[in-house]
């Protein structure tokens, strides 16, 4: 694990890069904040979490290191020894965990529910949706003592990730006040995580619906050699991709209360149009 810091004094900010080796858009992020050297406001740490994977360019060593925050990992796991000192590394911050996908070309954030700093930073990302994981979260970094947010910053080793990482990286950084500035809160599509969608055994598979956009009842929305799938009951994918996970295609969603608004004023949005959070 490599940390670094901007910025004099002791951290209570945050961002955290590299929790799987195959996913290089955040580590590229820290090191343009690293060689841009800006002014800063307030200090901020950045971390390279799992060095090991990433020279190797793979997900993990032994274990997935955002599964490793718990009791279930063998102890003479690399990610679980990692994952002790990233937790004892970002304790009592707020920090911003910079990952990539297979499943959805446009960021979108990861929360484990919709606490203070999931609202006040959520809506001034450039996201197209939240997904709240509270239910599915365990094992995962947000376990670690710290107000953690989450970003999948586009598809995992394109260039367009790399950017978006960046950008997401700076916005967070001035929402927490380290960079000046202002940002805008604009209001965003927030779901539920549900149940995982299983893949039955075979060669080639399909997808053909949206991430967080409706499956109607009786709807394909994939395929495993050749043969379709149908939704039983109407959801909204999350994650969902071909070859994303090796056993499931993702999970079936369901839209919640926008994050940047009122829970009395209703989930009024439940899909998400592509676009450029890049440009």
């Amino acid at each position: 694990m490599r940390v670094a810091q901007l910025g004099e004094g002791t951290p209570e900010v945050a961002v955290v890069a590299g929790i799987h080796g195959d996913e290089p858009c955040g580590v590229r992020a820290v090191e343009r904040l690293e060689a841009d050297d800006p002014a800063v406001e307030r200090p901020v740490k950045l971390v390279v979490a799992n060095e090991r994977a990433l020279d190797r360019g793979v997900r993990y060593v032994d274990a997935d290191l955002n599964r490793s925050f718990g009791e279930d990992v063998p102890e003479d796991a690399h990610e679980r020894r990692l994952a002790e000192a990233l937790a004892d590394e970002i304790e009592g911050t707020t920090a911003l965990s910079i990952h990539s996908t297979q499943s959805h070309a446009d960021p979108f954030a990861v929360s484990d529910g919709r606490q203070e700093h999931v609202q006040r930073i959520v809506p001034r990302l450039s996201v197209a949706a939240l997904v709240d994981v509270e239910e599915f979260g365990g094992g995962r970094l947000f376990a670690a003592d710290a107000d953690i947010v989450e970003v999948e910053a586009g598809l995992q080793g394109s260039e367009t990730a790399a950017e978006n990482a960046y950008t997401l990286a700076r916005e967070f950084l001035t929402v927490t006040g380290v960079l000046p500035g202002d940002t805008v809160p604009r209001e965003i599509p927030t779901f539920h995580m549900g149940e995982p969608i299983p893949k039955p055994p075979a060669d080639e598979y399909e997808v053909f619906v949206e991430n967080f956009q409706r499956v109607e009842e009786g709807e394909t929305f994939a395929a495993a050699d050749g043969d379709p799938l149908v939704a039983d009951d109407p959801f909204w994918p999350v994650l969902l991709s071909p070859y994303g996970y090796e056993n499931q295609f993702g999970y079936e969603g369901e839209p919640a209360p926008n994050i940047g608004q009122s829970p009395s004023e209703g989930a009024n949005s439940t899909s998400v149009s592509s676009r450029s959070s890049a440009q």
